[in-house]
């Protein structure tokens, strides 16, 4: 672990921080003193201390002689401090197993959290598409009501009914009008032509009737002049000659 700042402040001067370690050096300064079992700087690490009580206790136990007192003794302290030295390793393993439980809560509940997220992409893209639709509905029921409006301005359908069977009494009443025309009308034509053909017939006989006392006439003045001619042949060379 890096060792303390230490500040520095005066009047007027600027608070400035010195560090023991360089930062990227800390990391590498803890491994070792989780490996050393070294908590402090200060004193020698626990390491160490189990070894030089495991070098006496194999010293004493390489002696020959009635030295049991001492190799009993050094028995105790290396037992002693095996379990000094074994119970921070318990320490640090229910730590090390908290720590992958968590690591392993973290994981699952990282795969939820992604898988929520992807849950609520999915939702967003549903709910995109319904805001749309909900548009094109709104937009359909906007156009029904202007619909709705303007039939609601028309007269009601009995009036409409009712204007249409007038209509349709109308229209019947001049058709059959229509056809009682066709019919005068189509009469008139036939005694116009009737009564230019009468007309025709008298205007011939008028002029026969008048034809007729003009030929008599000329037919008598013809006769006559042929009989004055008659009379006047032999006679008048008779006259001549006397």
């Amino acid at each position: 672990m890096s060792a303390k700042a230490r500040k520095v402040t005066g009047r007027g001067e600027q608070t400035v921080a010195h560090y023991a370690f360089h930062p990227l050096e800390d990391d590498a300064i803890i491994k070792h003193r989780l490996l050393t079992r070294t908590t402090t700087t200060r004193g020698e690490p626990p390491l160490k201390k189990l070894q030089k009580k495991f070098v006496a206790f194999a010293h004493e136990v390489e002696k020959d002689g009635d030295n049991a007192e001492d190799l009993e003794k050094a028995y105790k302290v290396f037992l002693q401090e095996i379990i000094t030295f074994e119970l921070p390793l318990l320490k640090s393993k229910a730590v090390v197993d908290a720590n992958l439980r968590e690591k392993e809560s973290f994981n699952e509940l990282q795969t939820e959290i992604q898988r929520q997220i992807v849950q609520a992409q999915a939702d967003i893209e549903d709910l995109k598409k319904q805001l749309e639709l909900s548009k094109i509905e709104r937009q359909h029921k906007e156009e029904c009501e202007v619909i709705r409006k303007l039939i609601a301005s028309q007269p009601p359908r009995s009036e409409t009914q009712k204007l249409i069977s007038d209509l349709e009494k109308e229209i019947a009443a001049l058709e059959a009008e229509n056809l009682s025309c066709a019919k005068t009308l189509d009469l008139r034509k036939k005694q116009l032509t009737l009564l230019l053909h009468v007309v025709d017939e008298l205007q011939n006989t008028i002029e026969d009737e008048q034809k007729s006392p003009v030929d008599e006439l000329q037919a008598a003045i013809e006769e006559h002049k042929m009989n004055v001619e008659e009379d006047s042949g032999p006679g008048s060379e008779a006259m001549a000659v006397d």
